[in-house]
This record gives C-alpha cells, sequence and structure tokens, in this order.
C-alpha cells in the first residue's frame, strides 16, 4: 500500500554576538517536532561574509537534525524487536559519512 506524507521543514538564522551567525531548523512531521542546532563562527582575521556564515550554520543544525531524526528511525526499529539482519538496516553511506535507511 503507498505511503505519502508531507513533512514542514522550518529554517531560522539569526546572529549571535559579533561574528557569529546561528541556526536552528525545526522539522514537523505531524506527529512529532525534532529541533538542530548549528552555529558559525567568523575568524577575525577573515573576511566577514554573511552568506558563508549563513551556509555554515544552516547545514551544521540540519546535520543535527539529521542526526536525531536518525536516532528516532533506529529506536523505532529496535521497538520494532527487528535485528540488524531483518527487514530494515542502517548503514553508513561512504559517500557522504551520514546514515541512511534502507528498506
Amino acid at each position: 500500500m503507498p505511503h505519502t506524507a508531507e513533512w514542514k521543514v522550518r529554517l531560522h538564522l539569526f546572529e549571535g554576538d559579533e561574528r557569529t551567525t546561528k541556526a536552528r531548523v525545526v522539522l514537523d512531521t505531524g506527529t512529532t517536532t525534532l529541533t538542530g542546532q548549528g552555529a558559525a563562527h567568523c575568524n577575525p582575521a577573515d573576511m566577514n561574509v554573511p552568506e558563508i556564515g549563513d551556509e555554515l550554520a544552516a547545514s551544521r543544525a540540519m546535520n543535527d537534525l539529521a542526526q536525531k531524526l536518525l536516532n528516532v528511525a533506529e529506536r523505532d526499529i529496535e521497538g520494532l524487536g527487528v535485528s540488524r539482519s531483518g527487514h530494515w538496516t542502517a548503514h553508513v553511506n561512504a559517500g557522504t559519512g551520514g546514515k541512511e535507511e534502507q528498506p
């Protein structure tokens, strides 16, 4: 049976103290809300380019959120009593260094 869902993601960027950009990303699945945090600090010797700070802070927040979502999925799999050799397995994607679920 096909499954379709729409999850909402909101990314908030804001300037912290001088030369610091902070990001918060919020995932709302309709039943669960997860939040990731990230920050970027500009070295005083470097040129201050706000777009780069935004990119770094946002990517770090999304990476934090991705890890939290993966942890939830792994707990859900364990809760089903499915072993790693069962239907679902978690593996490391060598191309990105991140984990992903495979049916």
